[in-house]
Parts: structure tokens; sequence; C-alpha cells
């Protein structure tokens, strides 16, 4: 896939292709119908499959207040679309500066005469330009004007639309299965290994630690069946914590793994430390609860690792 920051990075020759525009937060199995329909279409064309997107997310420049946190990063954005077998990603600088192009202006400037699009693959809930002023019939009428097709795509899902907003309301409330059903796997976040307190080595479960300024959504407070992937991608079992754990003071809010099987011999050269990882969340097991000395927390420890290592067992994220 071509990936490029900015109209500059497009070739002057390019074209034709096929175009779409979303923000592709998790790219989920909604955006997943849309691009596999729009490189259908362009191998029935013989164009470009293009995707433009925009970093950062709108949301963080008009409202950074109160703009949802992201499903992913975007290196997992990036690598997600490049999965999804399109030939080039536009990756758009958005700003306030650039919100001010209205609707015409954005399809002249950029879908026409730097994408030479012969076809527009959309939601007809889009919007777009200066305002949100732009809409799928919007589209469509600047299509006729400057001789590109329009195909509108229907929402998809089951009993309730596909979309960022319900993958976000459910990993809120600690449901990754119905975030996984959406996503089309499992959620992940990414981030580099830090040193802890050292607290679950002391308890014999020793644990990676994820930074704070990890991407990916942290899910509710509990704990997870899920899986560690280091820097070479090997994947490895794990019950994962988030939260403060409630039977220690003094413990800020972290995400943490801990490997479950690692062989005895191989625990003192299993160094994670400055690694970018991969956590990756499959079943909540429980949620985060306060237990009465450390003998009590010691025994739900060893209840979850019997719990995760039977889910893991069957699941084929991993594999």
């Amino acid at each position: 896939m071509h990936y490029w920051k900015g109209l500059e990075s497009v070739p002057a020759d390019f074209g034709p292709s096929v175009v779409t525009i979303g923000n592709f937060d998790g790219v989920h199995r909604g955006h997943r119908e849309v691009l596999s329909t729009l490189t259908a279409l362009a191998a029935r064309r013989h164009a470009s499959s293009v995707a433009i997107s925009f970093d950062p997310h709108p949301a963080q420049v008009h409202r950074p207040d109160t703009c949802p946190p992201l499903i992913m990063g975007l290196a997992d954005r990036i690598d997600s679309l490049a999965a999804t077998g399109i030939d080039a990603l536009l990756m758009l600088h958005y700003t306030l500066e650039f919100a001010q192009a209205t609707a015409g202006e954005f399809v002249k400037g950029i879908i026409v005469d730097r994408l030479h699009a012969c076809a527009v693959v959309i939601g007809h809930d889009v919007r777009f330009g200066r305002g949100n002023a732009g809409d799928f019939d919007t589209m469509v009428a600047l299509g006729r004007q400057y001789g590109f097709d329009v195909i509108g795509i229907d929402d998809i899902g089951d009993e309730r639309r596909w979309s960022s907003t319900w993958i976000r309301e459910a990993l809120t409330d600690g449901d990754v299965a119905t975030a996984n059903e959406i996503l089309g796997r499992p959620h992940r976040m990414r981030g580099e290994i830090v040193h802890g307190a050292a607290r679950g080595r002391e308890l014999g479960f020793p644990t990676a630690n994820l930074a704070t300024d990890a991407s990916g959504i942290i899910p509710a407070d509990g704990v997870y069946a899920g899986w560690l992937l280091d820097e070479s991608e090997m994947a490895w079992p794990a019950a994962i914590s988030v939260g403060s754990n409630p039977t220690f003071e003094g413990v800020s809010r972290q995400v943490e793994a801990h490997v479950i099987d690692r062989p005895a011999e191989d625990v003192g050269d299993f160094d994670l430390y400055g690694q970018q990882a991969v956590i990756e969340f499959v079943a909540r097991l429980r949620p985060m609860v306060a237990y009465h000395g450390v003998e009590a927390l010691i025994e739900q420890m060893n209840d979850d690792v019997e719990r995760a290592r039977a889910i893991l067992a069957h699941d084929r994220a991993g594999a």
C-alpha cells in the first residue's frame, strides 16, 4: 500500500482512482465492508483504490476537551487499512484552517484534481466540507459536475449499525466480546513496556506493564484473558489486569499482562522492558474488586489464570 502524508506526496500522474473517505477509527467490520466494495470496484474499472483519512481525528481539533478516546493509534490504523488490500492511503493533516474548505473545494482540490477519481464510495450518512455542510446528495451533484460516479453504502450491522461509537461504548462497559464482534478481531492497545511496582512478581505473577501513554482505549477496570505480542509479534497467552488494584493503597490505574505458562527456565530471559508491545483483549473474566488480605488475592489470581488459559486454548487470536 502506498502511504501518502499530504497531497504533496501524491504523484502528479496518479489515477484513475476509486476513492472513499473516513476516519476509520478501529477499522471495524463496517469499515472493511466499505473498503471491500472500494477495492472490488477499482479492480473492475482498472483503477487504484484510495482511502482518504485524517490525522489528527477531526474531533480532536474541533472538540479537544470532549472528544472521545480513539479506539486505536495511528500506526495500528495504517497497518489495519493496509491489510484490507487498498492500493493507497492519503492521510491529510487536519487543522482548523483545513476545515474551512467548502465541500466543493474539498472534492475539486483533492478527489478530482489530485486523485483523478472515476468513482467515490461513501456511506449515505457522509458529511464533509466546512461545517459538515456536504452530504451524500452534495457528493452526487459534484460527481455529475466533475464526471465521477458515486456509490452509496447502506448501514452495515446486525441489530445495530456497526460503528466506532458502539465499540467505544462496549469497551467503556468492559464488554470486549461485543467490541471484538464489531471489530472482527480482538481490541488492542499498543505501547512501551515499563517498570511497575513489581507487586505482581512478589505475589508470583510477574507482569508486563504498559506505559500510560499507550494507544488504544483502555477497557473498564477488571481482569481479562488476552494476548501479549512482543516486538517480534510472538503472541503469549496472558491474564490482563486493568485498573488500580483496590487491595493495595496508592496504586494508580494501569494495564498489565501476566504471561501464562512461560517456562520457568526462560523467565530470567523474558525481558520486555523498553519494547513496543501489543495487548489484545479476548474476554472479560471479572470486575476489579478488593480482597481481604494477600492470600485471598493470590487464590483469585490463580483462578483468573486457569480461566484465561481455558478461554485462550480455544481462541484463534495470535495463532
